[in-house]
């Protein structure tokens, strides 16, 4: 009944609202089997930022994308079935990431996640125009961005 009606929610468009609870296990999960990330997703583009999240137990990372009402889930190839699981990956990118960050950020325990969230959170919108053209200025704040974002540790 539950996932019923996060599942209505999400289909009208509702705000899912997480409770602290549920934001302390999300930032767990992201702490233990995470990362926090900026990559490119296409050739041309700049790297945005991206949160993923590997899991053999796909009931886990459903529990996730529908508390969340964003992501997806993929399916990553297994070669060796006798001696693998399954393995699967929950992904959100771009404003989405942003925006489960900025409500985890505060539960994430391990220190070089805390920074990177942090770092997105604080700098990201600063370096990228909302029309996605960049004066040579812009372009430079990007890459400078980039940059310190990679050497975080």
């Amino acid at each position: 009944m539950v996932k019923l009606l996060l599942y209505i929610q999400i289909m009208l468009g509702c705000d899912v609202i997480l409770t602290k609870e549920e934001k302390a296990y999300i930032a767990g999960i992201v702490d233990g089997e995470g990362s926090i990330m900026l990559l490119k997703f296409h050739k041309n583009q700049f790297p945005a930022p991206c949160i993923s999240i590997a899991s053999t137990t796909m009931e886990l990372l459903d529990w996730i994308k529908l508390k969340t009402g964003m992501g997806t889930i993929k399916h990553k190839k297994n070669y060796n079935l006798e001696r693998h699981r399954e393995c699967f990956t929950y992904v959100v990118k771009y404003n989405d990431a942003i925006t489960l960050l900025s409500a985890i950020e505060a539960y994430l325990v391990i220190e070089t996640k805390r920074k990177r969230a942090k770092f997105i959170l604080n700098g990201y919108k600063n370096v990228t125009p909302r029309n996605g053209r960049y004066s040579l200025e812009k372009l430079e704040a990007k890459q400078m961005f980039y940059e310190e974002f990679m050497k975080l540790h």
